[in-house]
């Protein structure tokens, strides 16, 4: 993994932003708000033809200082024929610090208001897809950070119109080369649209072997040509929305709550189906569970999608102010030196941002927790506690004129007859019916017939609270063997156990007596002289996945799959969705799964890279299942960690 290096800003002429790195500047100096006007807006015809559409989505192959998606918005958010939901995905090998790129912005006090909009949800300077929602989330900002001429690949979109702005050719010529062309036109919607201040015969050339009509217009002031460009291809479109935005989604979970929440954003009629008598009573019941990101030295793919997780997360606590969590940091200490050098390797080779992520020594983690440790270990300056309960009740509350709750309705089974899903009780009472149906009931998905084939096993954790008197408390989250994290009203949270085959719900007294033993081997005298036969917790049954990632997308044709077919070619059913499979991770990954399905079944930009989402996507089990000797799913791989 290539470490991202932030931009050094640095102006010339006229206060005009250089960039050293490509010995080039980032917009005109004559008006560089006129400019993006002039070539990226009036160059691809807008707003002309965004309006009256029900989404429209635009690529720019180099962010800079915002810009070109600054003027944007602002033309969007003018235009009283604007589409229903603007994309905007933009690509930036060197991102700006948030100071740096406040600063850029200062020069363009038209756009102040939304300048600061951005400016508040600028991400962490960090590798990887930042998805930001904005304007009341009809306008979604979708930022990577690296190469764009190696991240292209990754990119799932229907893309409507580009706007070619890296450096010039000279100085950055793998973002004007005829495969980055070609790599564009993959991308392309009907009818799209290219504009870009370069006139260059070979670029030029390159899009036209890229299926790009291609005609110069008159440049903006200061420079007298410009290139547009039409793909001239006739191809469907990939990505067709839904007239019919009615959705049933089953349980009201963290995974079912925040799924509610992003349809209804988006404009859906929820129907949440819950068989308690409130949100949050099975895994989801926790007083708090952990959030953090899990780092490793090479960024697999599980550190990606939780770091990608815990920001989306964040994003959405922001947004809903009834959740209750603390930004009290999360210490994740070492468990021997061996693995201590390791974390501290891990740091130094990923270069992320101190606020992201840091090692600390045993003294200064000592500092931090309030307690004494003899060990250092990671140390999550942005993480916390989060209350899971507190999460769904304020999800399932935002949009009361699109989500209606209805609990104690115990779904037996689901039903597909005239293009509509009929969830049933037992007695065949319709409970509601929709195009569209989401299973997101954790555990108690195999039971259903469409889901028998999901190799989710429910994994039996216990946590165990502790009155929070006596002794001195704990600052921060605390994971090492086992877990802590603050008194919360008087109760301090310990865990979690984790065992399979157990359909116990009862609490057990040796559940409790593990639980403070794991935690004393990091503070031998917690608690001290507590006795394990008093103490009370909650059981919760967690849907935990062969490969421990989420299982989210389109639910496949279990019988249909083959050792020699691909993931994207097995045969899906018709209207039926998961979001599955969140094991003890539903905290870190319930935003970012709810945006991947609305995303997906909107057919609009995901949020995550190509690898990431197939790595998701509920058919990978059908595809190894079917391609092992056995027929059979391989066995659960072990779990690197103590569930938390």
């Amino acid at each position: 993994m290539e470490k991202l290096q932030p931009a050094r800003l640095e102006f010339v002429a006229y206060d005009t932003p250089y960039s050293a790195a490509f010995d080039d500047v980032y917009h005109s100096a004559l008006g560089g708000p006129a400019q993006a006007r002039h070539v990226f807006l009036a160059g691809n015809e807008l707003p002309q033809r965004w309006q009256d559409k029900d989404r429209f989505v635009i690529l720019e192959t180099g962010f800079g200082t915002g810009l070109n998606f600054l003027a944007t918005w602002q033309a969007w958010r003018d235009d009283p024929q604007r589409c229903r939901r603007l994309h905007f995905i933009s690509f930036e090998k060197h991102p700006f610090s948030l100071a740096d790129l406040a600063t850029c912005q200062q020069a363009w006090p038209e756009f102040a208001e939304l300048a600061a909009e951005l400016q508040q949800k600028w991400p962490p300077l960090v590798p990887g897809m930042h998805r930001l929602h904005l304007d009341g989330g009809q306008v979604i900002l979708t930022l990577t950070f690296g190469d764009a001429a190696m991240q292209l690949r990754t990119i799932d979109a229907s893309v409507d119109a580009f706007y070619l702005d890296g450096f010039s050719p000279p100085k950055n010529p793998e973002l004007w080369s005829p495969h980055f062309c070609k790599g564009l036109a993959r991308l392309t919607a009907p009818g799209a649209t290219l504009a870009t201040w370069s006139v260059a015969g070979h670029v030029r050339q390159a899009l036209k072997d890229a299926e790009f009509e291609v005609a110069k217009r008159p440049g903006p002031v200061g420079k007298r040509q410009m290139l547009v460009g039409r793909f001239r291809s006739r191809r469907p479109d990939r990505h067709v929305a839904p007239t019919d935005r009615r959705a049933i989604v089953i349980g009201a979970g963290i995974a079912g709550s925040t799924t509610a929440y992003a349809l209804a954003a988006a404009g859906w009629q929820v129907t949440v189906l819950e068989q308690a008598e409130a949100p949050a009573q099975g895994a989801s019941s926790n007083l708090a569970g952990m959030l953090r990101p899990l780092p490793s030295a090479d960024d697999n793919r599980l550190s990606r999608i939780t770091r990608a997780g815990f920001l989306a997360t964040r994003a959405l606590l922001a947004a809903l102010p009834e959740a209750r969590w603390s930004p009290c940091g999360v210490l994740h200490l070492a468990r021997e030196p061996e693995h201590e050098a390791q974390q501290r390797r891990a740091v130094e080779q990923l270069g992320f941002p101190p606020e992201l992520l840091r090692f600390v020594e045993a003294d200064a983690a000592s500092r931090l927790l309030g307690q004494p440790v003899s060990i250092g270990g990671w140390w999550f300056p942005n993480g916390g506690w989060v209350q899971p309960p507190s999460v769904c009740r304020a999800a399932l509350s935002a949009f009361p004129e699109r989500i209606t709750t209805h609990f104690n309705a115990a779904v037996d089974r689901i039903v597909r007859t005239n293009d509509q899903w009929h969830a049933l009780e037992a007695n065949g009472k319709l409970l509601a019916e929709a195009p569209v149906l989401v299973m997101a009931s954790g555990a108690a998905a195999p039971r259903f017939e469409q889901f028998a084939w999901l190799p989710q096993r429910s994994g039996r954790g216990q946590v165990s609270h502790l009155p929070a008197t006596g002794g001195k408390p704990l600052n921060t989250v605390l994971f090492q063997i086992g877990y802590a994290i603050p008194a919360i009203d008087g109760t301090q949270l310990i865990g979690a156990s984790l065992s399979y085959e157990d359909d116990e719900p009862a609490e057990r007294e040796a559940d409790h007596r593990d639980n403070l033993a794991r935690l004393r081997l990091t503070l031998p005298d917690f608690a001290a002289g507590l006795d394990p036969a008093t103490l009370h917790g909650r059981v919760g049954f967690r849907p935990m996945s062969p490969d421990r990632m989420p299982i989210v997308g389109a639910v496949p044709d279990a019988m249909t799959a083959t050792p020699n077919t691909r993931l994207h070619n097995i045969p899906r059913q018709s209207g039926l969705w998961c979001v599955q499979g969140f094991g003890a991770r539903g905290i870190v990954w319930s935003a970012l799964m709810a945006d991947l399905l609305i995303s997906q079944l909107e057919g609009e930009p995901l949020p995550l890279e190509r690898d990431l989402v197939d790595a998701l996507d509920p058919g990978r089990f059908l595809i190894k299942a079917a391609r092992s000797p056995s027929g059979e799913f391989p066995p659960d791989e072990e779990a690197t960690e103590p569930a938390a």
